[in-house]
C-alpha cells in the first residue's frame, strides 16, 4: 500500500470512529500533540478542542453520521471533503432540542508532518446548520 494510500484509511477509519461512534481517542495516532485546526471564521482547536467539540456535538446529535465522500492525498497534504447527518436531540450550543434532522457539508485541509496530521484548515457553512435548526430563516445573510 502506497504511503498515499496508508495515509488516506487512516484518517477515513479515525474520522469514523471518532464522528460516527464517539471515540475521539482514534485521533491520537492520527492527529499530532501540537496539532491545530483552523475554521473558516479564523477560530482555532488543539487536538483535546476537536475531540471535546465532536463529544459535545455528539451529545447534542446522537445519531450523528458524517460520510468522507473524497479523500485526495498529495504528497503532506490531503484534501477531505465529507458530509454529516444527525438529528438534534438534546441542547447545542445553547439551542434546546428541536429534534430537526440537520445536513452540513464541508472540506478539511490537512498538512502533514510524518505519520501525523499537524495542521488542518476546515471550510463549511455553519449557516446551514442554523437554518436547519430553525433559528435564522432562509435567506437571510446573518
Amino acid at each position: 500500500m502506497s504511503d498515499n494510500e496508508t495515509r488516506r484509511r487512516r484518517i477515513k477509519d479515525a474520522w469514523e470512529a471518532a464522528w460516527d461512534r464517539g471515540e475521539v481517542d482514534a485521533f491520537d495516532s492520527l492527529l499530532a500533540d501540537a496539532y491545530q485546526r483552523t475554521s473558516g471564521t479564523g477560530n482555532t482547536q488543539s487536538r483535546d478542542e476537536l475531540k471535546a467539540s465532536i463529544t459535545a456535538t455528539r451529545s447534542a446529535f446522537p445519531d450523528l453520521l458524517t460520510v468522507v465522500d473524497e479523500v485526495v492525498v498529495e504528497g503532506d497534504r490531503a484534501a477531505i471533503r465529507w458530509h454529516s447527518t444527525g438529528s438534534h436531540a438534546h441542547s447545542f450550543l445553547g439551542v434546546p432540542a428541536t429534534k430537526r434532522e440537520v445536513a452540513v457539508s464541508g472540506a478539511t485541509f490537512a498538512r502533514f508532518d510524518d505519520d501525523r496530521i499537524v495542521e488542518e484548515h476546515v471550510t463549511w457553512d455553519p449557516r446551514a446548520l442554523l437554518t436547519a435548526l430553525g433559528i435564522i430563516a432562509v435567506g437571510q445573510d446573518r
